[in-house]
C-alpha cells in the first residue's frame, strides 16, 4: 500500500489494531512502513506545491519544509503571532490530531464555529497567522478551531485526505475533527446548528471529507485549491491532483452520499475558491466540485448567476435553490496559483498576511464567512439555520461576461480544466467534442460559453 504513511504505533497513546503486536512490529511491516514513507513524501511534496516538489527523498522534502517555515516567519516578523489556546484534551482523538481555539475578544452567546484546516507542511499557528481568519473572526463574532496534524501522521504534516482509514465516518482524523467541533459547542457555548468547516490544499480535501461524511454535523463549507471527496476510491491522489478526474455530476455525487448512506438531507452548502494558474491542485478540481456538490443539492451544473467579486475581478459564480438561498458558489482567483488568496490591509473587505501559499490577491476569509451566514460586520448570529443572501455584503451580481476563447495545445486544454481526456484523446469540457490526440502537438481554439461549457471555436472566436 505505497500511499499509506508510517502510522499505529508512530503515534503516542494511539494503538491501531492489527498494526502493532507485542515486543514490536509484525514480520515485513517495517519495510513496508520506510516505502509506504518515500511515497508519501513525494506525495505531500507534490500536494505542496512546485517549491517543495524538487526531490523525492525525506531528505529535501525536510530542507523545504524548513525553507517554507523561515519565510512563513519572515512574512509575520512584523506583527505579533495570533493567540491560539491549546485543547489538550477534547474527547475520542483516534486520528491522533492536535486542537486550537482561537477566541476573539468580544463573543456573542452561543457563537458560531468555523473549523479551520491547515495545507502541507503547515501549522495551526501558520494558518492562523496568515489566513485572515482571526481578524474576520473578531469582526464577525464567531469562534474559530484549528485542527493540526503532525510529521508523526504524515511526514510532511498533510492531513490524509487520500485514505481510507482517515476519510470515513467515525474513523481516523474525520473522525477527531468532528470531535473537536462536538467539543466546541459543549466546553464553549457555541451553537451546534452553526457549525461550519473550510481549508486549504491537504486541508481543503479534508473539508471536502469532513462535509461528506459528517453532512449532519457541519452546515457549509468553503474547499480553498481541494479536491472532491473520494477521488482517490479508484484512482491515486497524484491523477486527482494533476491532470484531474472527470466524473458525471451524478457519479461524483453518489460518492457523498455513500458517505453517510442513512443521512437524506438537508446538506451543507459548499464554496469551492480555486487559483486560475494552480498546476499543483489544477482548475479542474474546482469544475468537479462544483459538478458533486450541485448534484448533491439537485441543482443544474449552469449558473443562476454570474459576476466578479473584491479588488482582483475574481470570477464568482451562484447555484441557487428554489427557495433563493447560494446552495453552491465557485470562485475562480485569476493570477494566482496554489494557496489561500489573502489581501493584506485594513478595509472592509481586507485580511490576511501574503506568504507561501497565501497569494496577496483578495481576502478569501471574508468572503468565506459571508458565504456561511456570518458576515454584516456586527457579529450578530444568523437567527435561521440557511439565511437569505443579505443584499447589503452579498456580491452583486453583473451582466454574464462576453465568451472567453483560450488557445492551446490539447495538453495545456486538458491541464487547465477545459478539457478532458480518454483514450488516449481529448474532449471538449461540455460540449464532449473530438479534439484529437492528447499531446503537446495538436492546438485548438475553444470558447467558453456559459461558464466551464467549452466548444471548438478554430474558425474565429468569439
Amino acid at each position: 500500500m505505497p500511499l499509506h504513511p508510517p502510522r499505529g504505533d508512530t503515534r503516542p497513546g494511539v494503538t491501531r489494531p492489527g498494526k502493532t503486536c507485542p515486543g514490536g512490529a509484525r514480520p515485513g511491516v517495517t519495510r513496508l512502513r520506510r516505502a509506504a514513507a518515500a511515497a508519501v513524501v513525494a506525495l505531500a511534496a507534490a500536494l505542496a506545491g512546485p517549491a517543495s516538489a524538487t526531490g523525492a527523498s525525506a531528505a529535501p522534502a525536510a530542507r523545504t519544509a524548513t525553507e517554507q517555515t523561515a519565510t512563513a516567519q519572515t512574512a509575520v516578523s512584523a506583527q505579533a503571532a495570533v493567540t491560539l489556546e491549546r485543547v489538550a484534551s477534547f474527547g475520542p482523538n483516534p486520528g491522533a490530531l492536535n486542537m486550537y481555539v482561537h477566541r476573539p475578544a468580544s463573543l456573542p452567546q452561543n457563537p458560531p464555529v468555523v473549523v479551520a484546516l491547515h495545507g502541507c507542511t503547515q501549522s495551526a499557528q501558520d494558518y492562523a497567522d496568515h489566513s485572515g481568519l482571526p481578524a474576520v473572526a473578531a469582526r464577525d463574532g464567531f469562534l474559530l478551531v484549528f485542527a493540526e496534524t503532525t510529521s508523526a501522521n504524515n511526514i510532511q504534516s498533510c492531513f490524509n485526505w487520500f485514505q481510507s482509514g482517515d476519510n470515513r465516518r467515525g474513523q481516523g482524523e474525520a473522525a477527531s475533527i468532528r470531535q473537536m467541533a462536538a467539543h466546541a459547542v459543549s466546553a464553549y457555548g457555541a451553537d451546534p446548528a452553526r457549525v461550519h468547516v473550510t481549508g486549504l490544499s491537504a486541508g481543503g480535501a479534508m473539508t471536502s471529507v469532513m462535509l461528506a461524511t459528517y453532512p449532519d454535523v457541519f452546515r457549509a463549507g468553503a474547499v480553498v485549491a481541494g479536491l472532491p471527496y473520494d477521488c482517490t476510491k479508484d484512482k491515486s491522489p497524484y491523477t486527482c491532483m494533476n491532470p484531474g478526474v472527470d466524473l458525471t455530476p451524478a457519479a461524483w455525487a453518489q460518492r457523498v452520499r455513500d458517505a453517510y448512506p442513512s443521512h437524506t438531507g438537508p446538506w451543507p452548502r459548499v464554496a469551492v475558491w480555486h487559483g486560475a494558474n494552480d498546476s499543483t491542485v489544477v482548475p479542474r478540481n474546482a469544475d468537479e466540485l462544483r459538478d458533486q456538490w450541485t448534484a448533491v443539492h439537485g441543482l443544474s451544473q449552469t449558473p443562476s448567476s454570474t459576476g466578479t467579486i473584491g479588488p482582483n475581478g475574481t470570477r464568482h459564480e451562484e447555484y441557487r435553490a428554489a427557495d433563493g438561498t447560494v446552495a453552491v458558489e465557485v470562485n475562480r482567483v485569476p493570477g494566482i496559483g496554489h494557496g489561500t488568496p489573502v489581501d493584506p490591509g485594513t478595509g472592509a473587505e481586507q485580511c490576511g498576511t501574503a506568504g507561501t501559499y497565501y497569494p496577496d490577491s483578495i481576502c478569501s476569509s471574508h468572503w468565506i464567512s459571508r458565504f456561511f451566514g456570518l458576515g454584516g460586520g456586527t457579529g450578530t448570529p444568523t437567527p435561521t439555520p440557511t439565511p437569505s443572501p443579505d443584499p447589503t455584503s452579498s456580491p452583486t451580481p453583473t451582466a454574464p461576461p462576453e465568451a472567453a476563447c483560450w488557445t492551446g495545445s490539447n495538453y495545456q486544454h486538458v491541464q487547465a480544466g477545459r478539457a478532458t481526456t480518454s483514450g488516449g484523446y481529448t474532449y471538449a469540457k461540455g460540449s464532449g467534442q473530438a479534439m484529437g490526440l492528447y499531446n503537446t502537438y495538436v492546438t485548438h481554439t475553444l470558447k467558453e460559453s456559459p461558464a466551464g461549457y467549452f466548444v471548438l471555436a478554430d474558425d474565429g472566436c468569439p
